[in-house]
């Protein structure tokens, strides 16, 4: 029985991540990755296109939007005044942000405008509402690193 990729196995491949002509990562020509599922070190949608593919696969999976980073909303792009942006960063346009949420979680936010007192930031995925190919070449699946 061939070995498919499941639910907290750590994966090594090579990958290609584009989204229209623009080349967003290219790990091909390099050293591999390596990752466990489950564990939040790559976007979950991705981490679900890999289930139950097999060593020696090498395929490219298209992706609409909801399939990889999720469709934009509009409600993600709020106007914030500049007192509650807690930074070292200085502030400005078209930097990214990013907040400690009360639950230990980090958000990210891009700032799209600013004035004298506010500005307005963008919380949606950088990739949200494009389409991605994701080409991959699994080398290697190893599932006894369960935890």
């Amino acid at each position: 029985m061939t070995k498919t990729i499941g639910l907290n196995d750590r994966v090594t491949l090579h990958y290609r991540l584009t989204s229209g002509s623009e080349e967003l990562v290219n790990t091909f020509g390099g050293a591999p990755e390596t990752f466990q599922l489950g564990q939040g070190e790559i976007a979950p949608h991705l981490e679900y296109a890999l289930k139950d593919l097999t060593v020696g696969t090498h395929t490219t999976l298209h992706l609409d939007p909801s399939q990889a980073f999720g469709e934009r909303d509009e409600a993600r792009v709020q106007t914030m005044p500049l007192t509650d942006l807690t930074t070292t960063e200085p502030i400005a346009i078209n930097h990214m942000i990013q907040f400690q949420l009360p639950n230990d979680q980090t958000l990210h936010g891009v700032v799209l405008s600013m004035n004298e007192t506010t500005a307005t930031l963008d919380f949606n995925h950088p990739l949200a509402g494009c389409a991605v190919a994701f080409e991959v070449h699994i080398l290697a699946i190893d599932d006894t690193h369960h935890d």
